[in-house]
């Protein structure tokens, strides 16, 4: 009798026990994406034109800019395709001409921008410009989770502050295009005078994976007001993005 009761009492405490782990809810697992790799480092590079040039500034080949990104990516809880990024850099525009001499050393009120054809010039000439820049971009990833193997949109704008300005000329020739001193020759002149020291620019991007296409539009001008003509810099080019 007391070993059936025994057997009573623990089959009884066992039913109990199944019973409270069958009524308990599953546990519910969070997966974070928050810290996912998603376009921290951008890398770009493509074509620079400057709109609003007049017809007496003579720009030639490929101008060009290369810029690099580091940026933090914050995706929206509530919707983890969409994210803002924001971050630092340093972007970069070589602007080429032909029979150009550009003289940022002036000291009048206006930057020269003088037609050399018939006197010396230099074969190849630029003008560089270097920014520290702050980037900032909505963005949308189509599978969050994979980003290297998702379609990506973003818009944004960026704001920068002129590091350095400074024209390069190589191999002085003369109007005849005779060669003066040889290929080695090469003669740097550097000054931000002229030039705007804060740009604010536009900027979107679409693309899949790890590359996608870039566009920019310099909304201030390039030069100072009363300086020099109206010019705003674009930009279009490739965008490699990955960490």
């Amino acid at each position: 009798m007391k070993r059936t009761l025994s057997l009573l009492i623990l089959l009884a405490s066992a039913n109990v026990l199944f019973a409270q782990d069958s009524t308990q809810s599953p546990q519910k697992i969070n997966v974070s994406i928050s810290e996912r790799g998603s376009d921290h480092l951008l890398i770009q590079y493509g074509y620079t034109g400057w709109a609003g040039t007049p017809d007496s500034i003579n720009t030639s080949g490929f101008s060009r800019h290369f810029n690099i990104y580091f940026m933090f990516d914050k995706p929206f809880k509530t919707s983890p395709k969409m994210s803002v990024a924001y971050g630092v850099g340093i972007g970069s525009d070589n602007i080429f001409f032909k029979n150009t001499y550009i003289d940022v050393k002036n000291t009048g009120a206006t930057l020269p921008f003088k037609n050399v054809a018939a006197a010396d010039h230099f074969k190849k000439y630029k003008l560089t410009t270097i920014y520290l820049e702050a980037p900032v971009e909505l963005r949308f990833t189509s599978n969050p989770n994979q980003p290297n193997s998702s379609f990506k949109f973003a818009i944004g704008a960026k704001v920068g502050t002129m590091l350095k300005a400074f024209t390069k000329g190589k191999d002085l020739q003369n109007a005849s295009g005779t060669s003066l001193y040889g290929n080695r020759y090469i003669v740097k002149e550097s000054e931000k005078r002229f030039f705007n020291g804060t740009r604010l620019g536009v900027t979107a991007r679409m693309g899949y994976g790890i590359f996608s296409l870039h566009g920019s539009y310099q909304i201030t001008q390039l030069l100072k007001e009363n300086t020099g003509p109206e010019i705003r810099p674009f930009t279009i080019g490739l965008t490699i993005s990955g960490l």
